[in-house]
């Protein structure tokens, strides 16, 4: 048109259409729309990839699609299937879906792995990868070409936005602290010795940096490490590491320090069982910032082991050679902040690392807070009351009860995090009566996990468990969740009779006798109701005595690890939280590991199907391949029942209004972090927004 020759020419997604791009009057023009660079992009709840549901369209209708939207229809079935799932529950026979419940799960997504990339879901239900590309016509004969021809990109929920956008983005200030309050003391701060739950980590994190961290979808990347490589056959994996970084005390941290690390860890009580999980035979310095980690068995997933504590804390050798029990007080480490004073069971408090070598995306050094204190507030009602009142500025909590109250309270804002994070318990099978199956199927029969789940608060926040992984987990088995014993009361009883009036009984006692059961969980209000509905299910059964047992969470955890008689543990039933966000090969690895070679099988089953399982699944990288092997774990743990389930089990960080960055944070690469995992905050990108 006369007087337009020089037009530049711009549409929107909905002429993003492979015919339209074809007409040649549209060469050269650019189109907004979502980033359809699918790559090798997978969703989680199905494990295929892009390449792969393309390949089935095009059998199925012979041709690709001609609209870019085909892969969100994807993602968008699969998150509203895992809802109705997650929602849904048997009564009486009848399937009912709780609809109010579909939109809670859907309100709570966060960094879901799709076709369309990493996804999220607001408050209004809407999900997506938040990425909008403006792409360049540059062939109206190759349509691929031209949607991958990129040239702009506006990514608004992720840190690592590019050109204009992340120049104009809001930059964190410095100063101020927070107080945070948690469930329980730590059972010490040393790495490779001692049992971490959530508060612990919360403190550990501070003083000590991981070799590897995940982003937001899961994946190990460099955090201290800059890199890591592996043989053909997974056994020797050499590892750089950052240069300049140094201890608080000033001391180099170089591979020698890795090395130095690894005499101590071998004398671990929590490294021990990630030492027999990995086959970790030496670790040698290859040069100043080169280290060689050679395995005695194949491990497609080591890098998973050094993003943890036992392995992968990075601390200073020499210190914890000298006193270890005063490391655990005085710990040294890399991290962003320092020990200033450690107050057992009152208050521990760390102070800005001001030499810490990691930047932020304008290049400024982290972290921002000046200070980081943690108080142990074991009650739920008091610690919620204290964030509330001012008296600390930031909680942790695991309690179903809690996030319920939380979202009642003003002034505060909730960090949620549901993930696979369950609660449950297990049966110390060295111990009869529980080393019968019989008995341990009987009494999780008899468990009732929806009375358990209203009674712990968290009725419409989460559903019933059966297994290591959520509902919208990769890695979750629906054939798990079929084989697991759900309630079933008469069912649960008849097992629990077969062993009283078996002859052989392992606990000794005459034909008939009832079953002694020692339950013991922390002494908080809403464990102390769950594992009341527990003690009246089983004595309800008529054949069990049932034993209520409450000691502190530190004291709960050094029974289960069972340091005083070669772990084996003193504990009978016992409750726990099951699942993490690690690799499978971790979490799984320590419960079902030999209990002689993993303090941290604190069932202390093991089997030897299962144990071929874990093997063979680290010894390669095929998603689907590794899915069915850690399926045929779960199976064995379904029909033998070392552990048991209640119900999955959101968490939760609440802060005061104005403290921001937990949300957002990012790896060293710039790449969006996993969040807050099991309550875990990453405080050193966290600032006050004044």
């Amino acid at each position: 048109m006369s007087g337009l020759e020089n037009t530049t020419m711009m549409a929107a997604d909905g002429l993003l259409n492979s015919n339209f791009l074809a007409v040649a009057e549209t060469q050269g023009m650019f189109f907004s729309g979502p980033d359809v660079r699918y790559g090798s992009n997978y969703n989680q709840s199905t494990g295929e990839t892009a390449a792969d549901v393309l390949a089935d369209y095009k059998d199925e209708f012979g041709e690709s699609p001609a609209a870019p939207f085909w892969a969100h229809s994807y993602d968008a079935a699969a998150l509203l299937l895992d809802a109705i799932a997650a929602a849904s529950y048997e009564d009486g026979g009848t399937l009912v879906v709780d609809r109010a419940g579909v939109r809670e799960h859907l309100n709570g997504v966060t960094g879901y792995s799709g076709l369309i990339g990493t996804m999220a879901c607001d408050a209004y239900g809407d999900c997506s990868s938040s990425k909008i590309t403006v792409i360049q016509n540059i062939d109206t004969g190759d349509y691929d070409a031209s949607t991958a021809n990129v040239v702009y990109e506006y990514a608004p929920l992720a840190a690592t936005q590019v050109g204009d956008i992340a120049a104009g983005a809001e930059k964190p200030t410095y100063g101020g602290s927070v107080t945070i309050g948690v469930e329980a003391e730590a059972t010490g701060l040393r790495p490779w010795e001692d049992a971490c739950s959530s508060p612990c980590y919360n403190m550990m994190i501070t003083v000590f940096d991981k070799l590897f961290e995940q982003n937001e979808v899961g994946s190990y990347v460099p955090n201290l490490a800059a890199g890591i490589s592996a043989n053909d056959d997974f056994t020797v994996w050499t590892v750089s590491l950052r240069s300049g970084v140094r201890f608080h005390d000033g001391s180099a941290f170089n591979a020698q320090s890795l090395v130095d690390m690894w005499a101590i860890q071998q004398g671990g009580a929590a490294a021990a069982g990630h030492i027999a999980a990995t086959g970790l035979t030496a670790v040698e310095a290859t040069g100043d910032l080169e280290v060689v980690y050679t395995l005695s068995k194949t491990n497609s997933a080591f890098p998973s082991y050094l993003a943890r504590a036992p392995l992968g804390m990075a601390f200073e050798p020499g210190a914890a050679a000298a006193d270890t029990d005063a490391f655990s007080v005085a710990p040294v480490g890399t991290g962003p902040f320092v020990i200033e004073s450690r107050d057992i069971d009152n208050e521990t408090v760390f102070t800005r690392n001001p030499n810490y070598w990691q930047k932020d995306m304008w290049g400024r050094p982290l972290p921002y807070l000046d200070s980081f204190a943690v108080r142990p507030i074991p009650d739920e009602t008091t610690r919620l009351a204290s964030l509330t009142s001012g008296t600390v500025t930031a909680m942790q909590s695991l309690r179903q009860a809690t996030i319920r109250d939380a979202r009642e309270a003003e002034g505060i804002t909730l960090h949620e995090f549901q993930g696979n994070n369950a609660g449950g318990g297990m049966f110390n099978v060295l111990l009869a009566p529980y080393d019968d199956v019989r008995v341990r199927r009987g009494l999780s029969l008899a468990n009732n996990q929806l009375a358990v789940i209203e009674a712990l608060g968290g009725k419409g926040i989460s559903g019933p468990a059966t297994q290591f992984f959520s509902t919208d987990s990769p890695w979750w088995s629906q054939a798990v969740y079929d084989a697991y014993p759900h309630f079933d009361y008469e069912a649960g009883k008849a097992l629990i009779q077969e062993y009283l009036d078996d002859p052989e009984r392992s606990d000794g006692k005459a034909v008939g006798e009832k079953i002694d059961v020692d339950l013991s969980c922390p002494p908080d209000p809403t464990l102390i109701a769950a594992m009341s509905v527990l003690e009246q299910l089983w004595t309800g059964t008529g054949m069990v005595n049932v034993t209520l047992l409450n000691t502190d969470q530190a004291t709960h955890i050094n029974t289960a690890l069972g340091m005083g008689n070669g772990f084996m543990g003193d504990h009978g039933a016992h409750c726990w939280r099951w699942g993490s966000e690690d690799d499978p090969s971790v979490g799984l690895g320590d419960a079902y590991a030999p209990w002689q070679m993993s303090p941290l099988n604190f069932s202390n089953y093991s089997d030897d199907e299962a144990s071929a399982a874990l093997a063979e699944a680290i010894t390669t990288d095929d998603f689907a391949r590794r899915k069915e092997l850690y399926e045929i774990v779960g199976l064995i743990g379904a029909r033998d029942m070392p552990m048991w389930y209640s119900g999955s089990t959101a968490t939760l960080i609440a802060v005061a209004n104005g403290i921001v960055g937990l949300d957002n944070w990012t790896t060293v690469d710039g790449q969006l972090g996993i969040g807050h995992p099991n309550a875990e905050g990453r405080w050193h990108q966290v600032w006050w927004d004044n």
